[in-house]
């Protein structure tokens, strides 16, 4: 669905470069303000950091050490923020934190968890509690005690082409596949080129905001030819699935003897999630993946904790990611501060505006943060919007439960688990998917996993996806149940077909 600007250069009031989470959260905040935008991506929305963290919507109760209360005070009230705009991919989930006496003492971590349920905004998630275990869990059994409070779970790749979606049906336009090859400042606008399948072509904007992620620092010095105000550290942060580890719905939060912690977290039902690791990453960071010391740092971790011990041939798959940190000279790849910070440069009248850092959790705040510093440039901006604003699948909805009962009872020949799994990736949207159609047999073939031809076509006409990994890894995560067969049959059909789009859904430019 990459879609390239027409020939004729268009002005638009901006461009933003880069379509992972702040990307796309700046281009729908700007749009719904009456903004024009254009944003391009140069791969798949949510292709790189985006779609690579621990997939949590908290407040980061390790940040505590680090003094970092502003940071932790505002991603905490987000967490039922975003709770109320997209219920179906962002859920409540209980985190036990098993205690281990020769590490942090119990009074700190009584400390830090009062101030986790007080510092910020909490009217739905339950506050925390001590907790006593016994012989039948599956923690070892040197583990007696410890503690639980709550924070949130969250499709974060979803997350992203929520967004992207919102600001397209706002007016934007968002390209994928698509380059920015260069932009420089001409009579107070920006000249942008751009390169994507349908070759090189110009746009122009009023303002351009630089939110190309780990690219952020070499986007401005290459592509723009301009000095970085920041450096960046780019941390690797790797995770391993592993098969369920332990029964339940709850997270656990262990502490490690470097004093980094590790997560476990349940996946998609039938698996274990577990990460992340901290460690500096000097490559392209399109090109990172898992070391063996990171499955060795991880797995060792989970097996000082739990009964069930975990070896190399446990781990079904494994992701890595790069968090692109603004450089705080931390010594620590660990204490790098995770806040963000946005470099506001205007030379002709024309504003370059930077996102350095951020993390998943307080990409709407940082959003209204660009747009404050954007403001000047914009004086009919509108108000700020998206707090209460629902995103695209949280619109009329309840409960993902509800949303499962009701596909059932509408839609015959459907099963539980795919009515469960369109409920908690399309939210309300899934009606669109369906169109007039109330029966499997309506859907099309299936292609592996309860994938049908329909789902492909409303991937492809209304969620930019062109290949293959943007419908296994980032719409969905059938990639870790599909066969080599099913996939090469998936890459076929994406290659043979690619339904008419509507305007709403193309906003050609």
């Amino acid at each position: 669905m990459a879609q390239a600007p027409t020939a004729t250069p268009r002005t638009y009031d901006l461009a933003v470069i880069g379509g992972g989470i702040n990307g796309v959260g700046i281009a729908a905040d700007a749009t719904g303000r009456g903004l024009s935008v254009f944003l391009c991506e140069r791969d798949d929305l949510a292709s790189h950091t985006s779609s690579a963290s621990s997939k949590l919507i908290h407040g980061g109760l390790r940040y505590l050490e680090h003094h970092e209360f502003r940071l932790v005070r505002e991603a905490l009230a987000e967490r039922e923020v975003l709770l109320a705009k997209a219920p179906h991919i962002v859920k409540p989930m209980r985190f036990v934190l098993p205690h281990r006496p020769h590490l942090r003492p119990a009074w700190m971590i009584r400390a830090g968890l009062f101030l986790y349920d007080h510092l910020g905004k909490r009217e739905k998630l339950p506050g925390s509690r001590g907790l006593k275990f016994d012989a039948q869990g599956p923690l070892k059994a040197e583990i007696k005690r410890g503690f639980e409070y709550s924070d949130c779970w969250v499709d974060d790749a979803r997350l992203v082409v929520l967004n992207a979606m919102q600001a397209r049906d706002k007016g934007a336009d968002i390209v994928t596949r698509t380059r920015c090859v260069s932009a420089r400042r001409v009579e107070g606008h920006w000249e942008v080129e751009v390169e994507g399948p349908q070759g090189r072509q110009q746009i122009r904007a009023k303002g351009l905001v630089n939110a190309a992620g780990p690219w952020v620092a070499s986007f401005i010095r290459q592509d723009l030819q301009q000095k970085s105000p920041y450096g960046i550290r780019l941390i690797q942060g790797s995770h391993v699935i592993v098969p369920k580890l332990y029964e339940g719905d709850q997270a656990y939060i262990m502490q490690n003897e470097d004093r980094r912690i590790v997560f476990a977290i349940p996946y998609l039902g039938q698996y274990t999630m577990v990460g992340t690791t901290d460690r500096e990453y000097q490559g392209d960071p399109a090109k990172v993946t898992i070391t063996d010391q990171e499955i060795d740092y991880v797995l060792g971790v989970a097996n000082a904790h739990f009964r069930k011990q975990l070896s190399r041939d446990d781990v079904l798959h494994t992701f890595s990611g790069v968090r692109p940190l603004c450089d705080d000279e931390s010594d620590n790849p660990s204490a790098i501060t995770r806040d963000y910070t946005l470099s506001l440069a205007e030379e002709q009248g024309a504003p370059l505006l930077s996102v350095f850092g951020g993390k998943l959790t307080t990409y709407r705040k940082l959003a209204e943060s660009a747009m404050a510093q954007l403001q000047p440039f914009f004086p009919r901006l509108g108000n700020s919007w998206t707090a209460s604003a629902p995103l695209p699948g949280g619109e009329n909805m309840t409960t993902p439960q509800a949303l499962t009962r009701e596909l059932l009872d509408k839609v015959s020949g459907l099963t539980p688990a795919l009515a469960q799994r369109w409920a908690t990736t399309y939210g309300s949207r899934v009606w669109t998917l369906l169109g007039d159609s109330r029966s499997v047999e309506e859907l099309g073939a299936v292609i592996g996993a309860d994938l049908h031809v329909r789902e492909v076509e409303y991937l492809q006409r209304h969620e930019w996806v062109t290949r293959a990994d943007d419908v296994l890894w980032r719409r969905t995560k059938l990639g870790l149940v599909f066969t080599n067969a099913e996939r090469a049959a998936l890459e076929n059909l994406l290659a043979h077909s690619e339904p008419a789009r509507s305007a709403k859904d193309s906003n050609a430019a």
